[in-house]
């Protein structure tokens, strides 16, 4: 089984992630790109009971735009987000993990209606959605 680490900045607040992601995507939407300060996210999703998260976070919730909760856990230490929390899934930036191998995303949202016209992604099969 495969196991996968996340972790913030300062190495206070992580995520140990066992087993193959639910989903890995990008995402153009305003929120994510406020969110990461880019042009886009690039993210993956587990079941919750694939996840152990340890350390210390603050969270900040927001209602996304089909109006399901997104909590938001970050570093209050480093201020790096490290994960958020969806009805069911634990989502997390996979930036945070690291790891230049990570596969790639096979979703992009927003793909037509946000995404940055110079941004290209190349993944195969990739699936959009607006």
């Amino acid at each position: 089984m495969v196991t996968r680490r996340a972790q913030c900045l300062c190495g206070q607040l992580s995520a140990v992630c066992s087993g193959e992601p639910v989903r890995i995507s990008v995402c153009h939407c305003l929120d994510c790109k406020r969110r990461t300060g880019s042009a886009f996210s690039y993210n993956v999703r587990f079941a919750q009971a694939d996840v152990s998260i340890e350390g210390r976070a603050k969270q900040f919730t927001r209602t996304g735009d089909e109006g399901g909760r997104v909590i938001y856990n970050f570093c209050p230490e480093c201020g790096a987000a490290v994960h958020y929390r969806i009805t069911g899934v634990i989502a997390i930036p996979v930036g945070a993990f690291a790891d230049p191998s990570f596969p790639p995303p096979f979703q992009s949202f927003y793909h037509e209606s946000r995404r940055c016209e110079w941004v290209e992604i190349n993944a195969e099969p990739l699936a959009t959605f607006d």
